[in-house]
């Protein structure tokens, strides 16, 4: 499969049962929306699919749905988010067997490993991997940076082919470019700096929002893609108040929440996260509907 990623890749929600037990019949049916969309890659079983709440079984068994939906139409990438090198090194290797076409790989989670450290884990993982990895970079949420010169000097390692920046500062794309030029095709992993991001040189979007809205985040992409800016200002502008959920401890509540509400999915969650109630539900339930009462008429791309 060709790794010249690009585009909108989303981050599939998780679907459980009312039990808690996966529901792998919501998955598929997730996953053939999102195609249906015209979006250009799946991940499965990152943060935004509560990777920390998954058995290792179950992240297998949640990547071998959205392989058989995709067929080779388009990428699937497994996210790899573990506590251990080893655990992670694990993960790759059946997630591999199991027809992962890559990798979204983030550092160690829970300890807040230091630049050697960091660096290290990720070319550890890299040498157990059989297919193409695409790191991530989430210092807002993981406490480790990998910075423009942690990438020159992962630059020599070949199965390391893109990046997904979700630093929560825009600069940053442009210190990448300017400290290894196009040595690793560039994602965006902020849903309400998509625009910007895009603009300043990113070939693709790790998004968020995408499994509510999934047509609405393909068409916004080929606008700038396209440089149809005034129509892409247009939808952009709709689109922030929900697209700000992302940012957000609670991003799989509202996420899930904005699913439900437009016919794509359910709310649950596995506890400790539980669904969202009073005053916060309203609130975002309020940004939900209002988008859905003023869902625009979308341009052809």
């Amino acid at each position: 499969m060709n790794t010249k990623w690009a585009g909108v890749f989303p981050a599939i929600t998780t679907k459980f049962k009312a039990d808690y037990s996966l529901d792998l019949v919501a998955i598929e049916k997730h996953c053939r929306a999102m195609l249906d969309a015209g979006v250009h890659g799946l991940i499965v079983t990152d943060s935004l699919g509560e990777n920390g709440a998954l058995s290792f079984e179950e992240k297998q068994e949640v990547l071998k749905v959205a392989v058989a939906v995709s067929k080779g139409k388009v990428p699937v990438l497994a996210g790899v988010a573990e506590t251990t090198t080893a655990i992670a090194c694990r993960v790759v290797e059946k997630s591999a067997a199991n027809g992962a076409d890559g990798f979204m790989l983030l550092p160690p989670m829970q300890y807040p490993s230091d630049r050697r450290e960091t660096l290290q884990h990720l070319r550890t993982v890299a040498a157990s991997s059989p297919k193409p990895i695409m790191l991530y970079n989430n210092p807002v949420s993981y406490r480790v940076d990998i910075t423009p010169e942690m990438f020159v000097e992962l630059s020599n390692e070949p199965k390391f082919v893109a990046l997904k920046e979700s630093s929560d500062n825009v600069r940053r794309i442009t210190d990448i470019y300017n400290a290894v030029g196009d040595r690793y095709q560039i994602f965006t992993g902020v849903d309400d700096l998509a625009l910007e991001s895009l603009l300043l040189g990113a070939v693709g979007w790790v998004a968020g929002l995408v499994c509510a809205f999934p047509r609405e985040t393909v068409v916004l992409y080929h606008l700038a893609k396209a440089g149809r800016l005034e129509e892409a200002r247009a939808l952009y502008r709709w689109f922030m108040p929900l697209l700000h959920l992302d940012v957000s401890t609670k991003l799989v509540q509202n996420i899930k929440l904005a699913e439900a509400m437009a016919g794509l999915g359910n709310e649950n969650v596995r506890p400790p996260r539980l669904p969202l109630a009073e005053e916060e539900r309203v609130h975002v339930e309020r940004i939900i509907t209002h988008a859905l009462e003023t869902r625009p008429q979308l341009p052809s791309v």
